[in-house]
């Protein structure tokens, strides 16, 4: 509900005058800075309008794909996760609800809450308990989420790590990821991350923090399981990035209270040992691969044969035909092609490739490490449990993101808001060459070409 805009207090003025907000190339750009309810309150009186905006397009836009009201998924969080998030936690997001009532959009605590866990709820629960609502619910998350990597040691040109990653989404989804944060709290370590508006953690996720830290992952396609008993993914990355000291800390933090919510293929660098780290989260089972030399890489399609067989339905890990197994295959194949060569211009081409391994050339397509789904009859694609194999989806690489070790050492990151290869999308023009997505329209906005950005 929106409301009139109310006239702040002088401690809100003496708050919000402590953050900053520009906009550049796409993104909004905000600094952050105090105690939890500050930075809650700061982000939330900023990004009031474009949080506005997403609460919509959500509403609508869940009920459309799952049959169920968006308020639904709302009650579901906060009665399952409220009472176990840490105080910190809450505080802050108490300040963002504040800053969005403030800026005239009448928000609470438990909005916050159900917005956070959205993503969560949807993919990971949901299926869980669907057979009860619904006549055909799904067996698991459908959507198949980036392509990343990091990289150190004789793999990069200064033997320092880089680390690199894209978000793929449903574009309507996608279209907020335009958040660029820098978070100074009290307590724990200073970070910066790529975010949505009215997210208390990345999501996406993309971070450097001021202890040498840089964190992103892919989702593991096909996962199955969630503990309701656990706590969700959004609190725990966000604690892991905040107060770890080393890669085994951040490990350590992000298992506690694993509940395989958004279970993920995570890839970490630290600046100060030169180290880099995959890390696959399973429900019941994970692994730890670190290293001083070489690369990982994350493609949705899990490398543990435990996780990926006894945790997931089929993921595409070795089918060429779907996008799992080919951005698996032309990592595998790009990788050491580079090797020797990674710095961030070198992760800027990576991330944009638009080579199809089944094809043989190269192309626009769902299989590319820049994917583009909309432009894809899928002919190949025969899993109907498969990630996205519907014609001419609109979804697919959303942005990119990178950092090398200097980046890091400076709270520094490079974002290009887009796709990541740089071509625009107009969805205007897309609705009229496939009407069958008429019914986003008003939901699914375009998408102008823009360049790498520096966000120092």
């Amino acid at each position: 509900m929106k409301v009139n805009v109310m006239t702040l207090t002088d401690t809100q003025s003496k708050i919000v005058a402590k953050a900053t907000k520009k906009d550049v190339n796409g993104w909004h750009y905000l600094t952050v800075q105090g105690d939890p309810y500050e930075i809650g309150f700061q982000h939330g009186y900023l990004l009031t309008d474009e949080f506005r905006d997403a609460v919509r397009v959500y509403t609508h836009m869940t009920l459309e794909l799952y049959g169920m009201d968006y308020s639904f998924f709302v009650n579901q969080a906060v009665k399952m996760h409220k009472d176990k998030i840490p105080e910190e936690y809450l505080e802050e997001m108490q300040g963002m609800a504040d800053g969005f009532t403030a800026n005239g959009f009448e928000t609470s605590v438990d909005d916050v809450i159900g917005w956070n866990d959205w993503m969560e709820l949807t993919g990971y629960w949901w299926p869980q308990v669907a057979a009860n609502y619904s006549n055909n619910p799904p067996q698991g998350p459908r959507g198949s989420h980036c392509s990343g990597f990091v990289a150190t040691g004789s793999a990069t040109r200064d033997g320092k790590p880089v680390i690199a990653h894209e978000s793929f989404d449903d574009f309507w989804s996608g279209q907020y990821f335009n958040v660029c944060e820098e978070v100074h709290p009290t307590n724990g370590h200073a970070f910066k991350m790529q975010t949505v508006p009215g997210y208390i953690d990345s999501m996406t996720d993309f971070y450097v923090t001021d202890a040498g830290l840089g964190i992103t992952e892919t989702t593991i396609a096909g996962f199955v399981g969630y503990d309701v008993h656990g706590m969700p993914e959004f609190i725990r990355a966000r604690k892991a990035t905040q107060y770890a000291n080393n890669i085994d800390q951040w490990v350590k933090l992000v298992n506690e209270g694993n509940n395989g919510g958004y279970a993920n293929i995570w890839l970490l660098c630290n600046i100060n040992t030169g180290e880099i780290a995959r890390f696959e989260q399973g429900l019941k089972h994970q692994e730890l691969l670190e290293s001083t030399d070489g690369f990982y890489y994350g493609c949705n399609a899990c490398h543990n044969p435990r996780i990926r067989n006894l945790e997931c339905v089929d993921n595409g890990y070795n089918d060429t035909r779907q996008q799992t197994g080919a951005r698996r295959a032309r990592f595998e194949e790009l990788l050491p092609e580079v090797s020797g060569t990674i710095d961030d211009g070198v992760a800027k081409r990576i991330l944009a490739d638009k080579y199809d391994p089944y094809l043989g050339y190269q192309c626009a397509s769902s299989r590319d490490i820049c994917a583009h789904y909309d432009v894809d009859p899928q002919y190949y694609a025969d899993d109907p449990h498969g990630v996205w194999n519907v014609p001419f989806f609109p979804g697919g690489s959303c942005d990119g993101k990178c950092a090398d070790a200097t980046d890091i050492e400076n709270l520094n990151m490079w974002g290009i808001f887009g796709r990541a290869d740089g071509e625009p999308f107009d969805a205007k023009d897309f609705m009229k060459q496939h009407p069958e997505w008429n019914w986003q329209k008003g939901y699914l906005y375009d998408r102008p070409s823009q360049p790498w950005t520096l966000f120092d």
